[in-house]
C-alpha cells in the first residue's frame, strides 16, 4: 500500500494508488475521522455525513473568502469562493452543477453555496436574505420524505445569481425542473406527500384549521398512502414557522398565505372524496358520496359544488354537430379527480416560482449596457433506481444523462480536443461516454422520447402500443433492453449508473399532462383569484377560442384526453416541455466557466459514521471518477493565452532574464513560469496558449499577491520618504527662517539694549558735567547775586534815607506852616473849628472811596491775568487774521470784473445742507473703552507715557520703520511745543538736520514745508507753524497718529491754561485735515469728549467729515482760521451765471460734489451731470469738477499764489462759479429747464467775453438774434436789440464794426426769423442755443486728463492731454493740436490697472486703432468717465454688427445673416436679453428674428455706423494697416482650446447637405468652438458605436445649452434638474466622463456671451469637483484652465482636479447646496451640523469631503477625547439614517435625499417634492465610554442621548438610584435653584422613568426627592450630567440601542419583544417585566439583513441556526448598528492579527 492510502490525501490526483481500491480507501479514511470533502483537482467530492458537522460557522466563511482553491483543506466553501473570484477575475460567468443520487447531499450543498455568496458579498442586503429565504419555500412544496431521503427534492432547480460589477449581490432568478406531481395523490411505502402539507396541520392555528376544516395528518388519504405521516429529525412546527417567515420577506403579503393555505386544504379535501358506482341508462356512471369534504373543497375553490360534481363525474366531448355528454365510472373519476389536484398543486407551484422571481430578480433594463456577471447554482434530481420506476424517473434520468455528458465533453472531450490543437504531447485518456444512451434517448431520430410524443399525439395511442414501437426501433441496440414478452410492460435502459427498468404503464397519460376541459371551466367560473391566476394560461386558451368548442373528448377505454382537432396547435407535452428547458439549462451551462461537486451517498440507511463500500464504489464507477483522476493528474486544467497570462502575471517577470519589449509575449510567459514554478515544473506551452496544473494556478495566485504587496510597500516606502523628506525640508527651511528672524531680533534686542546702556551712560556723564558745571556756575551766581544784592540794598537803602529826611524835613516845615495858619484862622474866626471838623469828615470819604477802587482795580488786573479767554487766546495766536475774508475783494479774474456787480444774492441755509448725519449715539456707547491713557501703554514706546511735558523726545511715541518717519515726528514734536509755548521760540537760525521734511519727488512741497528759509531753527509766527505740521500728515501718512497722539499728549493734565487753550485750538485745526488711523480713531474720538467748553461736540463734527470725506491735500487757508473762532460752518459765495449768487455754508471737509449737490438742490436742477464748480484767481480759471475734490483745497492753494506773488493771502480775490462742464452723448435738453436755462446764460456770458468764439459772422448774429427773441420777445426796439448786442457781441468783434451795423443786422435777422410768426416757446429757443454750442464747441466742452503714454501705437509725443467729451476721445499736445480722434465706437475696452502702493494709475485703452496703456494721476477717474459713457452707448445703442455668421437651418424664428452684417435691435422685449436673445433687423434685407447675443457686438452710438467703422470693424486685427503698433506692445496668451484633442479623439463634422447648399463657401464646422444648437451625435469617436451612450450625450449637452442660456426655451428648468442630467449619466458610466468634459468646454470657447460664459464657469467647477478627466484629456484640460487664470474660478478648478485625481470619483451627481453655492458665487460650503443637546454648530464642507473627514473635523473643533464611536446621521420627515465613513458627504445626502423624494412622491402621487432634513452628529457605538473621563462628550452627547432611554424605562433599576437620579435631573432642571422644589409634581415626568410613575404616589415622590435633594451635596449642572451618567454606567443596559419588535419566529416569546444592542451583543427583553429572554453575541449572529418592514438574522450555525424574523419599521438602523458594532470587532482583530505577525517574524 502506497503511504498516501494510510492516511488519505486531500486531493486524490496525489494518491499513489491509482485505482477504484485506493479511491474508495482515501474517502473511507476521511470519511471515518469526519473529513467529507476531498479534491480531484478543481472537483470537490462530497460525502453526506447524515450529521451536522462544526464547519459551516461565520469564522469559516471568513477563514475561505479571497484564499486560492488548494490553499486550504477542501471545502464546499473553497469551490463557492473560487466560483466567485473567477467571475470577478474573469469577468465571465460561472456555475457549479451538483450532481449525485438522491440523498447525497446536493440540496445542502446548494443552500452552503448560497450562504457563503451572500456572506462573502457583504452587503447584509435584504435581497441576499430574500434569496436564501427563497429555499424554505420551494423545499415545503417540493421536497418530500422518500425511502432514502428525509428531505428528497422531487424536482429540479437552477439559481442564476446575478452580481454587481463590485460583487454585491443584486437579484437572481430561479427555474424549476419537472416537479413530481404524481406525490401529490400517491405516495411510495414509507414516504410522506409534500412537505407543506405537514407542516401546515402541524403549525397553523387552531383557529385558522377551523375556518379551513382541518385536522391531523392522519385524516387524508393524500397524506396516508405511505402509512407515514412523520419525519425524524424534522419539526414541522418550526418549518412552518419558517416557512411564514419565508413569505413575508418574500413580499407575500397575508392574503397570498391564507389563498395559498385554502388550495392545499382544498387539495386534501378533495382527496377525501369518495365516489360510488351506479348504473344510468344501462351505462355506468358514478356519483360522489355525500361528505363535508366535498362541500368544503367547493367553498375553498370558491366554485359552485353542482358544477364542481358534474365535472368530476363526466366529461363532454364534441361531435361533428353536438356536445356529447358521457358518465365516468368510479375509477375514471378518481384519475380525474386526482389529474385536477396534481394540476393545481403543480400550477401553484409554478406561481410560488414566479412571484419569487418577482421580487429577488431585476430585470435587464435598457441604461444596463450589457448582462451582469452570474454564478449559477444547479440542485437537481439525482439519478433514481426504484423497485418501480416510472415516466417520471425516465425524465429524470435524461436529465442526469446529459448532464454526465456535459461533465464528460468539459472534462474530457473538450480538454483533449484543446491539446491537440495546441500541439501538446498527450497520451489519450479513454473514458466512458454516454452519448450513445444520449442519442437513444433523445437525441437520434425515433429515438424514445420522440416517440412518446408521437404516440401521445395519437387519441387511440396507448401504452401498449408505444412500448410496441420503442420495441421495433431501438430493440436491437445496445442501449435499450426490450421487455422479455408482449405482455409484459417494462422495459429497461443502460444508463451510465447502470441498468434501469421502466414500468410503461401511465406514460403517455402522464406525458399528455392534460386536464379536462370540464374542469376548466370549473376554474373559470371559481372567484378564488388565486386559483384563476395558477390556470391563467389555460383560461386565456379558452377565451381565445370563442367560435369553437373548447371542451377535451375522453377515450372511453384509457381515460385518454385530447384537444379538439380544430388546426390550432395542440398542447405541449410534458416530454416537449422538459426537453425545452433542459436545452435551455445546457445552453446556460455551456457559455458559463463550470465548477463541479460530486456528492455522494455513503450509505442507504441515512446513518451517520457508516460506509457502504458497494454503494460508495458504484456511484464512483459511474461517474467516471477514476477516469476524471487520471486526466486532472495528466491533464493541465487551467490554461490562459500568452496575452492573458502576461497581462495578469506580468508583475511576477524578472526584466533582466526576459525583456518584454525585445522578448515576445510566449519567451515571456515562459520565463514567469521557470521562475516560479522551477520546482513543480508539469507546465506546457502551445501555440496560443500556456497550460499549467490547478495547484500552479495558485501558487501563481500567491505569488502575485505576494509581489503585489511587496511592490506597493516599495511604493509606499519611496513615497512616504519623498512625503516625509519633502515635510521635513519645508520644516527645515522653516527653521532656518525662524533661525534668522530670531537671531536678527535678539541681535537687534541686544544692539538696542547696549544703545540704551550707552545712551544711560553718556546720560550719567554728561549730567554729572552738566551738574558740575551747574555748580561752578550756580556757586559763582550766587556770589555776584550776593555782591550785587548787597550793593543794591545799600545803595537803595541810602536813596530810601536821604529820600525819607527829604521827606521829613519838607513835612515838618510844612505842617509847622499848616499849624501856624491854623492858629492864625483860629484866631481870626470864631467858627472856624465847625467848617475844619466838616472838611476833615469829607476828606476821610473821600480817601476811603479811593481805596476801595483802588482794590477793586487791582483784583481785575489779577484776574485778567490769570484768566485768558478761548477768544483772546486766538486773538493772542493769530492776532494778524484779518477782519473780513478773502474772496470778496481784489482784483477779480478777467472777464469776471464786473459780474459781482449785478448779482442777485441768495443764502442756503445750513439746515438744508446735504451732508451725512451726525454718527448715531451708539456708535460712542463703548468710547469708554478706549481711553487715551490705554493706548499710550499699548503703543507708547520706551517710557514714554500720557501725560504734559516740556522736553523735547529722543525717540518718537510710536513705531515707525522709516528712520525719515521717525525724524520727522521729533521735529513736529519740537514744532507742536513751540506752537503751544511750552519752549521758547530760537532767537538766532542754527543750520538742523532738515532731512526729515524731504520726501522723494516732493521738492516744491518740500519748499512750502520749510517757509522761506532753509531752517526751522529760526522764529516762526503761529501760521507757519500750523503749515509744518499739517504738511508733514498730509506728504507723510504713516505719520499722522504720531502727531494726534503728541498734541492728545500735551493736553492730558497740562496746567497751563495757555499752552492747554493752544493745543485744543491745534487739534481742531488738525480735525479739519488729516483724519487718524481706524487703530487710533475710537481713542481719539473717547479723547475728545472731554474737551473744554464748546470744542467737544465741534472736534467730533469735523472728526466724522474728515473721515468721511478724505485727507486733505493743503494745509487749511485763512477762511478756515477764521471760522475756529465761532466754531460754525464758513459762508463762501458760490457765482451763477443767470446773474445770481448763492451763500453756501460749508466746513473743511466740504467737497465740490456736496457743494454741486447742495446748489443742485436749491435751484432745483435736475440733470446734474456736467456740472462743476470753477475756480476763478486772476486771469486763471479752473474746474474743480464735482467729485471728492475739497473746496478748502482749492482756496488754499489760490492763497499761496497770491503769496507766491508777493501779495497777503488774507485778501486773495479768489471767486467761486457754477457752470457747464461736460455734455453725455445722450444729452436732452428737453429734460430739465434749470439746466438749459443754466447753459444758455453761461453760452451768453462766453459769446460776450471771447470765449465762445464761431468763425462766421451769421452764425454769430443769429444767436444774437435769439437772445433778443428770449429775452423781449417779438420787441424789436432800437433799446432792446442794443441791449441784446451788447450781452452777447465780444468788445473786440463789436469794434470791429460799428455797433449800429451790429444792431441792424441782428435786428434784420429777429424780423425774419421764424420766431416772431410761429412764437416758439423761450425754453425752446433756449434748447436750440444749447444745442448749437454742443455741435459746436465740443472741445470747450470737455474734460481734461493728462497723461503718459507707456505703450500703444506710435504718437508724436508720449506724454500729451486727453480730452472726453460726448463725441468721443481726442489726444492733445500742450499746444492743443491733434494727435488722436477716437470715436465711442471704435473704443472696445477700458481697463483700470491696479499697481503697488505709491505706484501711478494705468489705464489700459483698447481700441480699434491699437491698445493704449495711459498712467497719469487721474487715470481712473478718466476710466470712470469712459466706461460710463461707453455703458451708457451701449445700453441705448439700435446698432450692432455680427461678429460671425447666422445660420439657423431655415428655422424662421432666427435671424439668418453673416459675419460683418450690421443688425438693427428691436426693444419689444420678445425676447428675455439677459438669457442671451434679442430681436434683431438685418440692416440690409429688413428681415427680423431672434439673435444670440454671443453672435453680435453692439455699437456704442446713437447714429448708424459710417462704412468706413463697418469696414475696419470687419477687418481683422492684423490687416488695420493704416493703425501702426509698436513693436514691443505685449500680447496676452491665447486662451488654450480642444482644437488640437479634437483632431485625434473627436469624430468627423456632420455634412449638412443644406447648409453646404446656403453657404458654399462656409468653412467647416469646428466641432470644439462654441454653438448655440443641440448636437446630434456625441463629440468623442469612442461613444459613436454606443447608441445608449450616444443619447445620453445629446441630452446632456442640451442641458448645459439651457442651464448655460444659450437655448431659448419657454418652460423653465431648475438648475438641479439641469446638473442631474448633465453630470447623473457621467457618474455612472466613466466614458461620458470626458464627453462632458469637452462639451462644457466647447460652450466656453470663443463665448463673448458673459451670462452664459459664468454659467460654464460653474457648470465646469461642479465637473472637476465630481470626476477627473482621462489621462489623454487631462493635460489639455489643465492648458484650458492655466490660460485663463485671470478668472474666478479657474484657480480653484485646477486645485478640484488635482484633488479629484487624488481621490474616488463622485458617484452620484451634484447635491442641491452645492448648485446653490456656485450660483452664489461661494468657493466655501457651510453646514449646519445638529448635536442632541439642541445646539448646532456651521462646519465648512467641500466637494470630496468624505464622512470620516467631517467626523474628525467636528471632533477637533469639540476638543473631543477621540472620534471613535461618533457617526453623522441624516434626520428626514420619517427616517433617521447613519453615514457611512467611507462615503463622501454630499453622495450620502443626495441619495437619502432622493430616496425620500422618490418615495414621498410615489406617496403623493405627483408633483415636485421638496424634501427638509436636518444632519446630526452623535455617539453610535457605545465601547470605551466611562462617564467622567471626557466631561464634553458626557455634557454634549452621552447625557442627552441616554436620558430618554431611561425615562422611557427601558433599564432596571432599583428604587434609591431612581430617587438619586431624579434629583440630579432636578439640578439640572432647577439649576440648582431651592425654590423650584414646589414645581416637582409638574415635572415629576421628566425625573422618573414612565413605567415606575406609579410606584409611590405624587406625594410620596416629592418628599422624597425633596428629602435626597437636601441631603446631596451641592454640584453644577455639568456635574450632575456627569452624575447621573456614573449611576447608569453600572447598568449592563448602559449604552443599549432599544427597539420594540413584533416577531412570530419564537412561539415562547411574547408578541411584542424589546431587543437592546450593545457592545456585548444583541439582548431579547420582555417588555412588561423587564426580563432577558435570550442573549447573543455578535459572533454568534451568522446573518442579518432588513428590508422595508421586517428584520431577519441567524443565530448560530449557517446550515440549521435558528432563524429570527421580527416587524419593525427601525429594521434598518438595527441592520446599521449590528453591522457597525461587527465591523468594529473584525478591525480590532486584524489589528490584533497584525501586531502579532509582527512579533512573529
Amino acid at each position: 500500500m502506497h503511504p498516501t492510502s494510510v492516511k488519505g490525501v486531500d486531493d486524490m490526483i496525489r494518491l499513489g494508488d491509482l485505482n477504484e481500491a485506493g479511491l474508495l480507501r482515501n474517502l473511507l479514511v476521511r470519511h471515518k475521522e469526519g473529513i467529507i470533502y476531498t479534491y480531484t483537482g478543481s472537483i470537490l467530492v462530497a460525502v453526506n455525513p447524515y450529521q451536522l458537522l462544526p464547519i459551516y460557522t461565520t469564522d469559516h466563511v471568513h477563514t475561505y473568502t479571497d484564499r486560492r482553491l488548494g490553499e486550504l483543506p477542501p471545502h464546499v466553501f473553497a469551490i463557492a469562493d473560487s466560483c466567485f473570484f473567477n467571475m470577478r477575475r474573469n469577468k465571465k460567468s460561472q456555475c457549479c452543477v451538483i450532481s449525485g443520487e438522491s440523498g447525497a447531499g446536493k440540496t445542502e450543498s446548494t443552500k452552503l453555496m448560497l450562504q457563503f455568496l451572500a456572506a462573502v458579498s457583504g452587503q447584509h442586503s435584504w435581497i441576499e436574505q430574500q434569496i436564501l429565504e427563497a429555499n424554505p419555500i420551494l423545499e415545503a412544496f417540493g421536497n418530500a420524505k422518500t425511502v432514502r431521503n428525509d428531505n428528497s427534492s422531487r424536482f429540479g432547480k437552477y439559481i442564476d445569481i446575478n452580481f454587481t460589477k463590485g460583487g454585491a449581490i443584486e437579484g437572481a432568478r430561479i427555474e424549476q425542473y419537472l416537479l413530481e406531481k404524481s406525490r401529490v395523490c400517491h405516495q411510495a411505502p414509507d414516504e410522506r406527500n409534500y412537505h407543506i402539507f405537514y407542516c401546515m396541520l402541524m403549525g397553523m392555528s387552531a383557529e385558522q384549521k377551523k375556518t379551513l376544516s382541518l385536522g391531523s395528518a392522519a385524516e387524508y388519504d393524500y397524506l396516508t398512502m405511505g402509512k407515514c405521516t412523520s419525519c425524524e429529525g424534522r419539526d414541522d412546527i418550526k418549518e412552518y414557522a419558517h416557512f411564514r417567515s419565508a413569505l413575508k420577506i418574500l413580499m407575500f403579503t397575508e392574503n397570498d398565505s391564507w389563498e395559498i393555505s385554502k388550495l392545499l386544504a382544498a387539495i386534501l379535501h378533495l382527496g377525501n372524496v369518495r365516489f360510488e358506482g351506479t348504473i344510468v341508462n344501462n351505462l355506468e356512471a358514478c356519483d360522489i358520496r355525500k361528505s363535508s369534504h366535498f362541500n368544503v373543497a367547493s367553498k375553498l375553490l370558491e366554485v359552485d359544488p353542482g358544477s364542481l360534481e358534474k365535472g368530476l363525474t363526466q366529461r363532454s366531448f364534441m361531435t361533428n354537430r353536438e356536445i356529447v355528454t358521457r358518465s365516468l365510472t368510479s375509477a375514471q373519476a378518481v384519475d380525474g379527480r386526482d389529474a385536477f389536484v396534481k394540476a393545481i398543486y403543480g400550477r401553484l407551484f409554478i406561481w410560488i416560482v414566479d412571484k419569487i422571481n418577482q421580487v429577488i430578480y431585476k430585470p435587464l433594463t435598457e441604461d444596463s449596457d450589457k448582462a451582469p456577471h452570474s454564478i449559477g447554482l444547479l440542485d437537481i434530481f439525482g439519478f433514481e433506481n426504484f423497485t418501480t420506476n416510472s415516466f417520471e424517473q425516465l425524465c429524470i434520468n435524461y436529465a442526469n444523462e446529459q448532464l454526465q455528458q456535459f461533465f464528460v465533453r468539459h472534462v474530457f472531450k473538450l480538454e483533449q480536443e484543446e491539446y491537440a490543437r495546441e500541439n501538446i504531447v498527450w497520451e489519450r485518456i479513454d473514458y466512458k461516454d454516454n452519448q450513445q444512451t444520449l442519442d437513444v434517448l433523445a437525441s437520434k431520430p425515433m429515438n424514445m422520447l420522440s416517440l412518446i410524443d408521437e404516440e401521445s399525439s395519437f387519441p387511440k395511442g396507448s401504452d401498449t402500443t408505444m412500448l410496441q414501437k420503442i420495441n421495433q426501433v431501438h430493440g436491437k441496440g445496445g442501449v435499450y433492453i426490450p421487455p422479455k414478452n408482449d405482455y409484459e410492460t417494462q422495459f429497461g435502459v443502460r444508463h451510465f449508473a447502470g441498468e434501469v427498468y421502466y414500468d410503461s404503464k401511465g406514460f403517455l397519460e402522464k406525458n399528455r399532462d392534460a386536464l379536462s376541459s370540464d374542469l376548466i371551466q370549473v376554474v373559470e367560473t371559481s372567484t378564488n383569484k388565486l386559483l384563476k391566476q395558477a390556470f391563467h394560461n389555460e383560461i386565456s386558451t379558452t377565451n381565445s377560442k370563442p367560435g369553437s368548442n373548447p371542451k377535451m373528448m375522453i377515450n372511453s377505454s384509457k381515460s385518454s384526453l385530447r384537444q379538439m382537432t380544430d388546426g390550432k396547435k395542440r398542447v405541449p407535452t410534458l416530454t416537449y416541455q422538459f426537453r425545452q428547458s433542459l436545452e435551455a439549462l445546457m445552453k446556460t451551462l455551456t457559455v458559463c466557466q463550470p465548477y463541479f461537486i460530486r456528492c455522494i451517498k455513503p450509505n442507504d440507511f441515512k446513518k451517520p459514521m457508516l460506509f457502504d463500500r458497494d454503494l460508495c464504489m458504484r456511484q464512483l464507477r459511474y461517474s467516471g471518477m477514476m477516469e476524471t483522476i487520471r486526466i486532472r493528474k495528466a491533464g493541465y486544467p487551467v490554461r490562459y493565452t500568452f496575452s492573458e497570462f502576461l497581462q495578469r502575471y506580468r508583475v511576477l517577470l524578472n526584466s533582466s532574464l526576459c525583456d518584454p519589449k525585445k522578448e515576445s509575449k510566449q519567451k515571456c510567459c515562459e520565463s514567469i513560469c521557470q521562475t516560479v514554478l522551477k520546482g513543480d515544473g508539469d507546465w506546457k506551452t502551445g501555440k496560443t496558449k500556456i497550460f499549467i496544473k490547478d495547484f500552479h494556478d495558485t501558487m501563481l495566485e500567491l505569488e502575485r499577491m505576494e509581489s503585489l504587496h511587496t511592490k506597493a510597500l516599495l511604493i509606499q516606502k519611496v513615497l512616504r520618504g519623498y512625503k516625509y523628506r519633502k515635510a521635513f525640508l519645508r520644516k527645515r527651511a522653516a527653521a532656518l527662517v525662524i533661525q534668522k528672524y530670531w537671531r536678527g531680533h535678539k541681535g537687534r534686542k541686544l544692539y538696542r539694549t547696549v544703545k540704551l546702556g550707552f545712551a544711560r551712560l553718556q546720560a550719567k556723564v554728561r549730567s554729572r558735567q552738566l551738574q558740575f558745571h551747574y555748580k561752578k556756575k550756580r556757586e559763582a551766581a550766587i556770589l555776584l547775586q550776593t555782591q550785587i544784592r548787597g550793593y543794591l540794598a545799600r545803595k537803595e537803602w541810602k536813596r530810601k534815607r536821604n529820600a525819607v529826611i527829604l521827606l521829613q524835613a519838607h513835612t515838618r516845615g510844612a505842617l509847622a506852616r499848616k499849624a501856624l495858619r491854623k492858629k492864625r484862622k483860629r484866631q481870626v474866626q470864631v467858627s472856624a473849628k465847625e467848617r475844619e471838623a466838616e472838611q476833615r469828615l469829607i476828606l476821610q470819604k473821600q480817601r476811603h472811596l479811593e481805596e476801595v477802587l483802588r482794590q477793586k482795580r487791582e483784583q481785575e488786573k489779577l484776574a485778567q491775568t490769570d484768566s485768558v479767554t478761548e477768544l483772546e487766546m486766538l486773538d493772542k495766536i493769530f492776532g494778524f487774521l484779518p477782519g473780513v475774508i478773502g474772496g470778496q475783494e481784489g482784483q477779480a479774474p478777467a472777464g469776471f470784473e464786473n459780474f459781482g456787480g449785478r448779482m442777485m444774492s441768495e443764502e442756503i441755509d445750513i439746515d438744508d445742507m446735504p451732508m451725512e448725519d451726525d454718527i448715531p449715539e451708539e456708535d460712542y456707547d463703548d468710547l469708554d473703552e478706549y481711553p487715551f491713557s490705554k493706548f499710550a501703554s499699548m503703543y507708547f514706546q520706551g517710557a514714554a507715557n500720557h501725560t504734559y511735558i516740556r522736553q523735547r523726545l529722543q525717540q518718537p511715541l510710536l513705531y515707525h520703520e522709516d528712520e525719515r518717519d521717525m525724524m520727522a515726528a521729533l521735529t513736529v514734536w519740537w514744532i507742536i511745543l513751540r506752537f503751544m509755548g511750552d519752549l521758547p521760540e530760537p532767537k538766532s537760525p542754527v543750520q538742523v538736520d532738515q532731512r526729515g521734511l524731504r520726501k522723494e519727488g516732493k521738492q516744491n512741497d518740500v519748499d512750502v514745508l520749510i517757509g522761506e528759509g532753509p531752517t526751522l531753527n529760526r522764529p516762526l509766527n503761529s501760521m507757519e507753524k500750523l503749515h509744518i505740521i499739517v504738511r508733514y500728515a498730509i506728504l507723510r501718512s504713516n505719520l499722522r497718529d504720531e502727531i494726534y497722539s503728541q498734541i492728545c499728549k500735551q493736553l492730558q493734565n497740562n496746567n497751563n491754561r495757555n499752552s492747554y487753550f493752544r493745543g485744543w485750538i491745534l487739534l481742531s485745526l488738525c480735525l479739519g485735515i488729516f483724519p487718524p488711523s481706524e487703530k487710533f480713531i475710537k481713542y481719539l474720538q473717547s479723547f475728545i469728549r472731554f474737551a473744554p467748553s464748546g470744542y467737544s461736540l465741534y472736534c467730533a463734527e469735523r472728526l466724522r467729515r474728515t473721515v468721511q470725506n478724505g485727507v486733505r491735500k493743503e494745509p487749511p487757508a485763512w477762511l478756515e482760521l477764521q471760522a475756529t473762532k465761532t466754531k460754525k460752518p464758513m459762508m463762501v459765495t458760490l457765482l451763477l451765471l443767470d446773474g445770481r449768487s448763492m451763500t453756501l455754508p460749508v466746513d473743511s471737509a466740504s467737497t465740490s460734489k456736496e457743494i454741486c449737490q447742495m446748489l443742485a438742490n436749491k435751484i432745483k436742477l435736475q440733470d446734474t451731470f456736467g456740472f462743476s464748480l470753477y475756480v476763478a484767481l486772476y486771469e486763471k480759471v479752473w474746474a474743480l469738477g464735482s467729485g471728492r475734490e475739497h473746496l478748502m483745497d482749492a482756496i488754499s492753494q489760490c492763497e499761496q499764489e497770491v503769496k507766491r506773488r508777493g501779495g497777503q493771502e488774507q485778501h486773495t480775490p479768489w471767486r467761486l462759479f457754477f457752470r457747464k462742464e461736460i455734455f453725455t452723448p445722450w444729452h436732452d435738453c428737453r429734460q430739465d429747464d434749470v439746466s438749459t436755462s443754466l447753459i444758455y446764460k453761461q453760452i451768453i456770458h462766453g459769446l460776450k467775453f471771447g470765449e465762445y468764439q464761431t468763425p462766421k459772422q451769421d452764425d454769430l448774429v443769429d444767436l444774437a438774434a435769439k437772445h433778443l427773441y428770449i429775452q423781449h420777445g417779438s420787441d424789436s426796439s432800437a433799446s432792446s436789440v442794443k441791449e441784446a448786442v451788447q450781452e452777447c457781441i465780444n468788445n473786440t468783434v463789436l469794434e470791429a464794426k460799428s455797433e449800429a451795423k451790429w444792431i441792424q443786422m441782428v435786428s434784420t435777422a429777429h424780423s425774419q426769423s421764424p420766431f416772431v410768426s410761429k412764437r416758439p416757446k423761450v425754453e425752446e429757443v433756449k434748447a436750440e442755443m444749447v444745442d448749437y454750442a454742443r455741435d459746436k464747441w465740443p472741445m470747450l466742452f470737455s474734460r481734461f486728463f493728462e497723461v503718459v503714454k507707456l505703450s500703444g501705437p506710435t504718437l508724436p509725443k508720449n506724454k500729451f492731454i486727453v480730452a472726453v467729451n460726448w463725441t468721443g476721445i481726442t489726444f492733445l499736445d500742450e499746444r492743443e493740436r491733434r494727435l488722436l480722434n477716437l470715436s465711442y465706437p471704435e473704443v472696445t475696452g477700458v481697463n483700470v490697472m491696479k499697481e503697488g502702493k505709491g505706484a501711478g494709475q494705468k489705464v489700459s485703452l483698447v481700441t480699434l486703432k491699437g491698445d493704449f496703456t495711459l498712467s497719469g494721476s487721474t487715470a481712473d477717474d478718466m476710466a470712470e468717465l469712459v466706461t460710463m459713457f461707453l455703458s451708457g452707448l451701449t445700453e441705448r445703442s439700435q446698432y450692432a454688427v455680427a461678429l460671425k455668421d447666422g445660420d439657423t437651418q431655415d428655422d424662421p424664428t432666427f435671424l439668418r445673416f453673416k459675419k460683418g452684417d450690421l443688425i438693427i435691435i428691436v426693444k419689444d422685449n420678445e425676447f428675455a436679453q439677459q438669457r442671451g436673445w434679442i430681436k434683431g433687423q438685418h440692416g440690409n434685407t429688413g428681415k427680423t428674428g431672434a439673435v444670440p447675443m454671443e453672435a453680435i457686438m453692439i455699437l456704442p452710438t446713437l447714429t448708424k455706423p459710417s462704412n468706413e467703422l463697418m469696414s475696419l470693424l470687419n477687418l481683422p486685427p492684423n490687416q488695420r494697416k493704416n493703425i501702426p503698433i509698436e513693436s514691443g506692445t505685449v500680447e496676452r496668451v491665447a486662451p488654450a482650446t480642444l482644437r488640437e484633442f479634437s483632431l485625434q479623439n473627436f469624430r468627423q463634422p456632420t455634412k449638412d447637405v443644406n447648409r453646404q447648399v446656403i453657404s458654399r463657401n462656409a468653412a467647416p464646422e469646428r466641432l470644439w468652438v462654441n454653438s448655440r444648437e443641440p448636437i446630434r451625435q456625441p463629440l468623442l469617436m469612442k461613444l459613436m458605436g454606443n447608441s445608449d451612450l450616444s443619447h445620453k450625450a445629446c441630452l446632456a449637452f442640451t442641458a448645459i445649452l439651457k442651464y448655460m442660456g444659450d437655448y431659448p426655451t419657454k418652460q423653465t428648468q431648475s438648475p438641479l434638474d439641469l446638473t442631474d442630467q448633465i453630470f447623473g449619466p457621467a457618474t455612472q458610466y466613466e466614458p461620458l466622463r470626458d464627453e462632458i468634459y469637452c462639451q462644457i468646454m466647447k460652450q466656453m470657447t470663443n463665448n463673448n456671451n458673459r451670462f452664459s460664459l459664468e454659467q460654464g464657469w460653474q457648470l465646469l467647477w461642479l465637473c472637476c469637483g465630481l470626476f477627473p478627466p482621462s489621462r489623454s484629456l487631462l493635460k489639455h484640460a489643465q492648458k484650458f484652465l492655466e490660460t485663463r487664470e485671470r478668472e474666478i474660478l479657474a484657480s480653484d478648478c485646477l486645485q478640484r482636479i488635482q484633488n479629484s485625481l487624488r481621490m474616488e470619483p463622485r458617484k452620484l451627481p451634484p447635491h442641491q447646496v452645492e448648485v446653490d453655492a456656485i450660483q452664489r458665487n461661494s468657493l466655501q460650503i457651510f453646514h449646519k451640523i445638529c448635536f442632541p443637546n439642541d445646539t448646532d454648530e456651521i462646519f465648512e464642507v467641500n466637494t470630496n469631503t468624505k464622512i470620516k473627514d467631517l467626523i474628525q473635523n467636528i471632533t477637533k473643533k469639540l476638543k473631543l477625547a477621540s472620534a471613535d464611536g461618533f457617526s453623522l446621521f441624516v434626520k428626514t420627515h420619517d427616517k433617521v439614517l447613519s453615514l457611512n465613513e467611507t462615503d463622501y458627504f454630499f453622495d450620502s445626502l443626495r441619495q437619502i435625499t432622493d430616496w425620500s423624494k422618490k418615495a414621498k412622491r410615489i406617496k403623493d402621487v405627483a408633483g415636485p417634492v421638496n424634501i427638509s432634513y436636518m444632519v446630526f452628529f452623535m455617539r453610535k457605538l457605545w465601547f470605551n465610554v466611562v462617564p467622567g473621563r471626557d466631561v464634553e462628550a458626557d455634557v454634549v452627547f452621552h447625557f442627552p442621548q441616554e436620558l430618554p432611554k431611561y425615562l422611557r424605562g427601558y433599564h432596571v433599576c432599583t428604587k434609591d438610584e431612581m430617587v438619586s437620579i431624579a434629583v440630579l435631573l432636578f439640578r439640572i432642571k432647577a439649576n440648582n435653584d431651592k425654590n423650584q422644589l414646589v414645581t416637582l409634581a409638574k415635572i415629576l415626568k421628566e425625573l422618573v422613568p414612565a413605567d415606575q410613575l406609579k410606584a409611590m404616589s405624587e406625594n410620596e415622590w416629592k418628599k422624597t426627592v425633596a428629602a435626597a435633594f437636601n441631603k446631596q451635596a451641592a454640584m453644577t449642572v455639568d456635574e450632575a450630567k456627569v452624575a447621573f451618567l456614573k449611576i447608569v454606567y453600572r447598568w449592563p443596559t448602559f449604552g443599549c440601542a432599544f427597539f420594540e419588535v413584533k416577531q412570530t419566529s419564537e412561539p415562547n416569546f411574547p408578541d411584542i419583544v424589546r431587543i437592546a444592542i450593545s457592545k456585548q451583543g444583541l439582548t431579547m427583553i420582555h417588555p412588561k417585566t423587564k426580563e432577558v429572554l435570550a442573549s447573543h453575541p455578535f459572533n454568534r449572529i451568522a446573518n442579518w439583513c432588513s428590508g422595508s418592514t421586517y428584520f431577519h438574522m441567524t443565530i448560530g450555525n449557517l446550515v440549521k441556526g435558528s432563524k429570527f424574523l421580527c416587524e419593525t419599521s427601525l429594521g434598518y438602523k438595527m441592520d446599521d448598528l449590528i453591522t457597525s458594532y461587527v465591523n468594529m470587532y473584525l478591525k480590532e482583530r486584524r489589528a490584533q492579527q497584525t501586531r502579532n505577525s509582527r512579533f512573529d517574524i
